[in-house]
């Protein structure tokens, strides 16, 4: 029993001592470790996220410097898929375009950057729609595929409302006085003609003007901008009426009424002047003085 408890003090005098030897170790590398870890303690969250960051720019880093091998690679690749897949049939045969008078057929195939190799599989509508929507006469486009070769495309132009004439030039104008066409595309023949710098940015106000007073429309040729600030209408028998810059609307009620009371746009007029309120102008054609001369010899 002696010999029991010596081995056992001796075994915890050992322990002891090796405690007392793992406490010294650890004293000795307290202040450092302490440190680290009340350093990891307090700002461990920042820490990740500066790692984190670190990671992402380097990505980025390496994403930026291997660009141009990832485009052409991605290309090559998508280029390839095409291939087979026109290969398969999957090619685009026929292309049905509906809506369209203003906008040259041409214009809108243009507008679809295709070739051979692209498939109706991965043409990319949206891309497509974006360049038709940006020709001057389409206000909106729809575009569908119809496996497996056609492209269905429907657009919806913009309201023409008058034609308008400008330095030897005829364009079709909207109603904001944007050029869509030019006089040579469809449906314009009997859109009202507007002559003169600025004539396009006030056309909507005549047009809605004249409208009110369809029997004022007949034998009308065009309206004419007088330095941007008034108009002229212009008749198939060479009559010009001069309208006021300001309440035209009631030059124009004035100029019916006196139409229809003095039938003038039947006599031998040249020109209506409307331009003073509550005063009428009006110049007689002047005859040729040859032929007056021919009169008084007779």
């Amino acid at each position: 029993m002696q010999q029991v408890n010596k081995t056992g003090n001796s075994q915890s005098t050992a322990s002891k001592q090796e405690a007392i030897s793992h406490s010294h170790s650890r004293k000795k590398n307290s202040p450092v470790v302490s440190g680290i870890n009340q350093f990891w303690v307090l700002h461990r969250k920042l820490i990740k996220l500066v790692f984190i960051a670190l990671m992402l720019l380097i990505a980025v880093i390496f994403t930026f410097q291997m660009r141009d091998v990832i485009i052409k690679s991605s290309s090559t690749i998508g280029m390839f898929i095409s291939e087979k897949l026109v290969s398969l049939g999957f090619g685009i045969e026929e292309i049905s375009i509906t809506g369209q008078f203003l906008t040259n057929e041409s214009d809108v195939i243009k507008s679809l950057e295709l070739d051979d190799n692209i498939s109706i599989i991965t043409f990319d509508v949206a891309d497509a729609r974006d360049r038709i929507t940006q020709l001057p006469s389409v206000a909106s486009v729809t575009i569908r595929k119809s496996y497996p070769s056609k492209i269905v495309i429907s657009l919806v132009e913009k309201k023409p409302i008058a034609r308008w004439r400008v330095s030897g030039q005829t364009y079709v104008i909207d109603l904001i006085g944007d050029r869509i066409a030019t006089s040579l595309a469809g449906a314009d023949e009997n859109l009202l003609l507007v002559i003169g710098k600025g004539a396009n940015d006030d056309a909507n106000n005549i047009v809605n003007a004249l409208s009110a007073y369809p029997k004022l429309n007949d034998g009308l040729v065009a309206v004419s901008r007088i330095a941007d600030r008034r108009w002229d209408l212009i008749y198939k028998n060479g009559l010009r009426v001069q309208l006021p810059e300001y309440d035209v609307a009631l030059a124009l009620e004035k100029l019916l009424d006196y139409q229809v009371k003095y039938s003038l746009f039947d006599r031998d007029i040249s020109l209506i002047d409307l331009r003073v309120h509550d005063e009428l102008v009006v110049r007689l054609i002047e005859h040729d003085k040859q032929d007056e001369n021919a009169v008084q010899a007779n």
